[in-house]
């Protein structure tokens, strides 16, 4: 029988360096679909005093992995993309939902709609992931 959602995302969390190092808070979780929720840092900007990319793109990533893995089964991702249409600045906190599109045997598409504090789309993200039969225990 496998893990609850909960316990598989917290059990995550606790090999995932880059996530731990973002403040990433778990808003929601289930089977299929994540709201999680970071706030932009000072050291997270770029030259333009923005957001770096890899923020949003990776507060996604994270809400990926984590709905996809939440029904049971090992998931990684294995094609992902990204379109920002908004900046972020220090202080905007991102919150990211990550919605099931669909679900097969091996394949699972999601997409994470990132906003920001005023519910501004921050970014899109796409992602595909692997489905393995392995259970997390």
């Amino acid at each position: 029988m496998s893990m609850e959602a909960k316990a598989i995302v917290q059990k995550m969390m606790e090999k995932d360096a880059f996530s731990q190092w973002m403040n990433i808070e778990v808003l929601e979780i289930k089977a299929g679909f994540c709201i999680l929720n970071a706030t932009v840092l000072p050291e997270m900007v770029n030259g333009f005093n923005i957001a770096h990319g890899g923020i949003s793109y990776s507060l996604s990533d994270s809400a990926l992995a984590f709905a996809a893995n939440a029904h049971g089964k090992q998931c990684v991702s294995i094609e992902t993309s990204i379109s920002h249409t908004r900046p972020a600045k220090i202080g905007d906190v991102l919150t990211a939902t990550c919605t099931e599109m669909n679900r097969g045997k091996t394949i699972g598409i999601y997409q994470v709609v990132v906003t920001n504090q005023e519910d501004k789309k921050v970014a899109i993200f796409n992602g595909t992931v692997h489905i393995s039969e392995k259970e997390w225990e």
